[in-house]
C-alpha cells in the first residue's frame, strides 16, 4: 500500500521516503579459524554510502550465539591478539561445561562481547573515534556467518 501526500504542489510517496531512510544489508563472512576478529568497518561504511544517509545511525547485528560484534582499537594489531588471548584464558575450550555440543566457551565469549553495536552517522560518516573500528568476532569457527547492517536516517 502506498500513501501519497501533496505538499507544495508535489506528491510524495511515503513508502519511497521510508525506504530511502532505512536500509538493511546482509553480509556473509567466512571465518578461517576457531576464534578471530575481522575488521568489518569498510562494509559498514559502504552500506552507509549506498543508503545515502547523512544523519542517523547504523546498527550492526550478528544473528549467531557463538559470534559477536564489537568496537575496538584499529591502530595496533596486538590489541586484537591480546583480546583473543584473554578470552581463551578466561573461557577455555575445555572445562566442566554441561552443554553437549562442546562449544560453551564460544557461547560465553559471544555473550560477553554482544550481538550488536550502534554507530552514529553524521555528515554521511560513521562517528567512530580516531582509533576505533568495528570487528566481527568469531568464537566457534571456521564457519560461514551472517552480519546485518541496518542504516536508519533521521
Amino acid at each position: 500500500m502506498s500513501v501519497r501526500l501533496q505538499a507544495a504542489g508535489k506528491f510524495l510517496c511515503i513508502e519511497a521516503f521510508i525506504e530511502r531512510m532505512e536500509r538493511m544489508t546482509e553480509h556473509t563472512i567466512k571465518t578461517t579459524s576457531s576464534d578471530e576478529m575481522i575488521n568489518i568497518t569498510s562494509l559498514v561504511r559502504q552500506d552507509v554510502k549506498k543508503a545515502g544517509i547523512t544523519s542517523g545511525t547504523a546498527v550492526v547485528f550478528v544473528p549467531h550465539t557463538t559470534a559477536g560484534v564489537t568496537i575496538n582499537e584499529n591502530a595496533d594489531p596486538d590489541v586484537v591478539y591480546d583480546l583473543l588471548s584473554i578470552f581463551r584464558r578466561v573461557y577455555p575450550e575445555s572445562g566442566s561445561y554441561r552443554h553437549m555440543e562442546g562449544n560453551s566457551h564460544a557461547h560465553a565469549k559471544a555473550s560477553v562481547v554482544g550481538s550488536s553495536c550502534t554507530v552514529i552517522i553524521e555528515n554521511g560518516q560513521l562517528q567512530l573515534g580516531t582509533w576505533q573500528d568495528i570487528y566481527f568476532c568469531e568464537f566457534d569457527g571456521p564457519r560461514t556467518r551472517k552480519v546485518y547492517v541496518k542504516t536508519i536516517g533521521g
